[in-house]
């Protein structure tokens, strides 16, 4: 399966809407850095990846090891230094409940910090790389 997502921005502004298929959010930068404050940032929204991920995929392994789960709070770490500037080393806490005792729900945690699509991505350093620029004037 592929993934296409964009951004396009609204009436000239640094405010954009993001959209993957019929799913939107506001991105926008900071205001105190010229943005108009109304959206997640990308280093907010490369985070939200790394936590939505994590929590999907409890909730994806947990179905197919007969795991109930009642709740799932995934707590995501990160900052960005240098010039340019990069993301530093990213952390992240999870907490859950579910109808599993606590030893099977922490082997649950283990088997999908190994195996999440976003956090693995990153791991291992996946290739971004621009294909191509449209410019009208």
């Amino acid at each position: 399966m592929g993934f296409t997502v964009e951004t396009r921005t609204v009436d000239g502004r640094t405010t954009a809407l993001g959209a993957a298929g019929h799913f939107t959010l506001v991105v926008d930068r900071p205001a105190k850095d010229g943005g108009g404050g109304l959206g997640f940032n990308g280093g907010q929204l490369l985070y939200l990846a790394v936590a939505g991920c994590v929590s999907n995929d409890l909730f994806r392994e947990a179905a197919a090891a007969g795991i109930t789960l009642e709740r799932v709070h995934v707590r995501v770490h990160g900052d960005f230094t240098g010039d340019p500037a990069v993301s530093a080393p990213i952390q992240y806490e999870v907490e859950l409940s579910g109808d599993a005792p606590a030893d099977r729900l922490r082997e649950l945690v283990d088997h999908v910090d190994a195996i999440a699509e976003i956090p693995n991505s990153l791991r291992g350093g996946t290739r971004v790389h621009l294909s191509a620029v449209t410019v009208t004037t």
